[in-house]
Order: C-alpha cells, then structure tokens, then sequence
C-alpha cells in the first residue's frame, strides 16, 4: 500500500470522526460506547507502527527491540497466530566517555505519528471511557519485573507532558489482560512528576507506549514483555475479564521516581 494510499484513508477517517461528532452530538452528551480496539501487534504491519528508543541510542548500553513472536507455545492459548513481543538488555553502565553525561537504564516503544494528507495527525478519542486495557505476557529475568510502565501523550496544551502509569502483573509467562483507570495517571513532564496535576485530554491521545525503566532502582538484566492489543473500554467490560486481569490502583509519587523519556 502507497504512502498517498495511507495518508487518503486516515483523512478519510478523520473527517469520519468529525461527522460522526457531528451526527451524534459529542461535546454535549456523548454515549458511551462499547470496546475500542486502539492497536493490535499480530502482523509485521502493525509492529511496523511502532517506534523504539533506548539509552543505547545515545552512548548508554542498553538494547531494544519490537518484534513479531510467532512461536505456537506463545500464542496458542489466546488464539492468535502472533503477538508482538518488546525485549532487550537493561544496562546502567554507558559507554567509555558518556560518564555524567547521559543516564542509562531506560527502554521503550510508542506509536508512530499517523499523519493524514489534509488534517494532520490521527489521534483516538478516549473520552467515553474509563480503562485502558492491555494483554500482555511478562517474561525475562525476574529482576525486570517491577520496572514496566505505561505510558500517554496527549494533544494537550503541553506538548512534552507525558501521563504514566506503572504495570502490575499477577502472573508470568502467561498472558493476562491489565486495567488502568484512566483518573489514575499521573502527570509527568521531563521524566519528574508534575507539582499540578490536571486532568487529562482524554479526547486527542496521540501515541501510547510502554517503557522499561531501571535506572533509579538498579535494575539490570534481559527484559522481555509480550503484547497482543491495546483496548478502551468501560467498568463492565473490566469486570467480565476479571478473572484473568488485573485491575490498576493509583500511581503513587515513588512509582515516579524513574525517568519517562519514550
């Protein structure tokens, strides 16, 4: 598919979502709307939506990757003939001369900007919704596993405003569905938490990733998380999945002592 191809469907879809606003009347009472699937990671194209972005890009050590994990015993229990699977070495050292210059201890993955050919940007609209959702499988070295999170920008009026949230697993080496509250993201602004917290602009997010972030903690070691789908939905939805999820509870100020550089 062209890139000219590319750019007419999001515009398209763009202009859509503006006669659906229209039509439906969002801004005064939107309805609430069932699951919204944002982002799947089960072929080469949708992994090739993503960005990654290490210390190791700049003089440190570390290593990243974004890749399509197509092994049997991975995916046969959700059904899916892929998954996308995020794994690297965390490393704190840097390389011969970038001593006090760069920090190291820092991977991750975000979506691409998805330009349209007339308006701009593509951005998804998570208004009518209370969760984000992701399934996703937790492997590595067990030092790791503590050291995940999630991360938001916005189309806010700061553009280096990052919302982040830390991941909590319940299982290893098995796929489980996570649930955060979209209230409980914590406002960031050059990788430190923000003195005034606001509310997020939940109508325009731009990109959502996931990050790996071991620097203030000491964690070292070979990471690896796999992710099937990135979803919206509503506490009825959350607590259908219940059994096999995890439900989010606040981001406290320790969880935001690391660096939220991607």
């Amino acid at each position: 598919m062209s890139h000219l191809t590319k750019y007419l469907q999001r515009t398209i879809q763009l202009f859509g979502k503006g006669v659906e606003n229209v039509v439906l009347m969002k801004g005064a009472d939107a309805p609430i709307r069932g699951p919204k699937t944002v982002f799947t990671f089960n072929t080469p194209e949708d992994i090739q939506g993503f960005a990654t972005g290490c210390d190791g890009d700049i003089g440190g050590l570390s290593t990243v990757a974004l890749e399509l994990d197509e092994r049997p015993e991975v995916n046969s229990s959700i059904g899916k003939a892929a998954t996308g699977v995020f794994r690297g070495e965390m490393r704190l050292n840097v390389k011969p001369g970038m001593e006090k210059k760069i920090r190291g201890g820092y991977a991750g993955f975000r979506n691409k900007n998805r330009p349209a050919f007339l308006y701009g940007n593509l951005t998804e609209d998570a208004s009518g919704y209370e969760y984000l959702a992701l399934r996703l499988r937790l492997a590595g070295e067990p030092q790791t596993h503590n050291s995940y999170f999630v991360n938001l920008q916005t189309d806010g009026p700061v553009s280096t405003d990052l919302w982040q949230h830390r991941l909590y697993f319940r299982k290893q080496d098995a796929w489980e569905d996570l649930f955060i509250p979209f209230n409980n993201f914590v406002r960031t602004n050059a990788g430190e938490m923000s003195q005034k917290q606001i509310a997020m602009y939940r109508e325009k997010i731009k990109s959502i990733g996931i990050s790996i972030l071991g620097g203030n903690s000491g964690v070292e070691g070979k990471y690896e998380l796999g992710i099937d789908e990135i979803r919206f939905v509503n506490e009825e939805d959350a607590v259908d999945s219940v059994a096999n999820s995890t439900l989010a509870t606040d981001l406290s100020e320790k969880d935001t002592n690391e660096k939220a550089t991607f």
